[in-house]
């Protein structure tokens, strides 16, 4: 396994449980700060396949019960509480991470289950013979020059660096969505109360051209960030990046409301967010999972879940393929489709998030038998069901102005329609 993300060290717990021997390499010498701090509650079946579970419930990470959204003129939905589609079930919750702690936790688990972990080695190529990956060559402070290491998988979760897939010249799929997103933390922010006090907060700049995230973490810490169209929020712009974040928290009044109280506690960052997937996720010996395969956008906090769903299908997928002896790219990439499945669920959902005649509130007061799918998303259920309906809805809701025009009968049939 190349990169120990998420992806990368589930893959390797989870392969090394199953009896394979393991190598998971990490570029990074020590654990560095990234985002992509709020999980998905369905995490919760791939952290006890790894071993990882009862490690995340006694961590000091905050829980979070439920995503809320805020509208342009800064009015709140309901929150989205996981646990009306899972009562009494403890994966009705899950954690707002620091990443450092959280990736570091994950290579523990993979190094506890049996994978040999590596830091501060430097992957420089994916070897081939005959098409087919071979091992690595890698470079190291302490090797005195590059070696060669032999395996007979090779799963590439190095994230948007994807290795493989410029290895290869892989095509891309672009998805459309070129954003970028400025992002800080504060100490001492307004928190809600309760098992409100971890919800993820999605909330919508006044103009409705950018939006934030507030995500509460352990430390008195919430972590902020705007996200916008690469143009209006960094190209097309006067001023650096942390003047720019500023100007975006005076056009959203939640967020100042909030930050009010707090200090800073570091420097912004900038991020691009391309969207895109590659062609093709595996080949002969080789895998691609996370954002070596596909990066949608940061909205419903979807990243470091499908990394963690895909090394977990790929571990799986590799204990099958070496114990048959046939590690080709068909059988190694046959979860491809299911996988898939859920990515565009969720590319839907983003999808319809950026369309300025489209809310969330308002389409679920006009079609409330689709409350339990958006849910279902939220929660990261986005393998199994289908939510054909619910999009083509969607997809007539926005068509139709927001609301604004929707036809009295179809207005009178989605208010009539039982929940589901």
């Amino acid at each position: 396994m190349i990169g120990a993300g998420p992806g990368g060290s589930a893959a390797a717990a989870i392969a090394a449980r199953g009896g394979l021997r393991t190598l998971l390499l990490e570029r990074e010498p020590v654990p560095t700060f990234k985002i992509g701090e709020s999980l998905m509650p369905d995490t919760h079946g791939v952290f006890e396949k790894m071993g990882a579970l009862e490690r995340m419930k006694s961590s000091h990470f905050v829980e979070k019960h439920s995503v809320q959204f805020f509208t342009r003129t800064g009015k709140a939905s309901m929150p989205f509480y996981f646990e009306k589609e899972r009562p009494g079930d403890d994966s009705a919750r899950t954690w707002q991470v620091r990443r450092s702690e959280f990736d570091q936790l994950l290579m523990e688990t993979a190094a506890g289950q049996g994978a040999e972990v590596h830091r501060g080695v430097n992957v420089r190529d994916v070897l081939f013979e005959d098409g087919r990956a071979l091992g690595v060559r890698v470079t190291a402070a302490d090797s005195g020059g590059p070696v060669e290491l032999v395996s007979r998988v090779v799963i590439d979760a190095t994230g948007q660096s994807a290795l493989l897939a410029r290895r290869l010249d892989l095509g891309r799929v672009d998805y459309g969505l070129r954003h970028a997103s400025i992002y800080t933390h504060f100490r001492g922010a307004i928190r809600d109360e309760g098992k409100d006090e971890g919800a993820t907060l999605i909330l919508h700049t006044e103009s409705g051209e950018c939006w934030f995230w507030y995500i509460p973490l352990a430390g008195d810490v919430v972590s902020v960030g705007v996200v916008g169209p690469m143009d209006a929020l960094v190209r097309n712009r006067d001023g650096r990046p942390h003047e720019i974040f500023f100007e975006e928290v005076g056009n959203c009044a939640e967020i100042e409301r909030r930050i009010a109280p707090a200090h800073q506690c570091r420097p912004v960052s900038v991020m691009k967010d391309f969207s895109y997937r590659i062609d093709k996720m595996a080949g002969d010996g080789w895998i691609a999972i996370g954002d070596a395969f596909s990066f949608i956008d940061p909205v419903y906090s979807s990243g470091v879940f499908l990394a963690l769903k895909s090394g977990e299908m790929a571990a799986e997928a590799s204990i099958d393929a070496i114990a048959a002896g046939d590690v080709s790219g068909e059988r190694l990439g046959a979860f491809q489709p299911l996988l898939m499945r859920g990515v565009e669920a969720v590319r839907q959902l983003v999808n319809v998030f950026y369309d300025p005649n489209f809310s969330v509130g308002s389409f679920l007061r006009l079609y409330p038998q689709h409350q339990s799918k958006v849910t279902r998303i939220l929660i990261g259920d986005v393998f199994e069901v289908d939510f054909t309906s619910m999009f083509e809805d969607m997809a007539a809701f926005a068509a139709a102005g927001g609301g604004k025009t929707v036809p009295p009968a179809v207005d009178q049939m989605a208010r009539a329609a039982p929940a589901s």
